[in-house]
């Protein structure tokens, strides 16, 4: 019976010796390139496919609330972008409500809203943002702050 302090001391003694090892290994995340292409392989269109909605306006409801936690800082309340949030980080927000605007299409919002943007917009596919959520953004942004979109996705 007296070896079984002796295995749980000796047991002790390595695990702490791995510990104390594993504190001088210094944690590097991958570069956000490497991170915009690892999403970028993980997005699917077809997964929006099983989304349904009750009806539109709990669609853009749920969208208005994920926009104002998730985007307002950045693109501001009425989607124009260069908000003073944004500035003070040295971050260069599109407006996402010019004519011009090359995403104002549901599948390629989806998809940048997924995988983000190397200059800094989140990559919301690694956060706790659900494909529901993104879906429901995109709609907002599209049919509400682009309402001249209504009807094209």
């Amino acid at each position: 019976m007296t070896r079984m302090p002796n295995l749980r001391v000796a047991a002790s003694v390595v695990l702490a010796a791995l510990a104390t090892t594993a504190c001088h290994q210094e944690f590097e995340p991958p570069d956000r390139a490497a991170r915009v292409a690892n999403a970028e392989v993980r997005y699917s269109a077809t997964a929006y496919d099983t989304i349904t909605w009750g009806d539109e306006s709990a669609r853009l409801t749920a969208g208005n609330t994920a926009y104002a936690e998730r985007c307002r800082r950045c693109h501001g309340t009425l989607g124009r972008g260069q908000t003073d949030y944004a500035r003070e980080r040295g971050l260069d927000t599109p407006s996402l409500v010019e004519a011009e605007w090359p995403l104002a299409r549901l599948d390629s919002l989806r998809h940048k809203i997924f995988v983000g943007h190397e200059s800094g917009m989140p990559i919301f596919g690694d956060s706790d943002l659900t494909l529901r959520d993104m879906d429901a953004v995109a709609a907002y942004i599209l049919l509400t702050l682009r309402p001249e979109v209504l009807g094209s996705s």
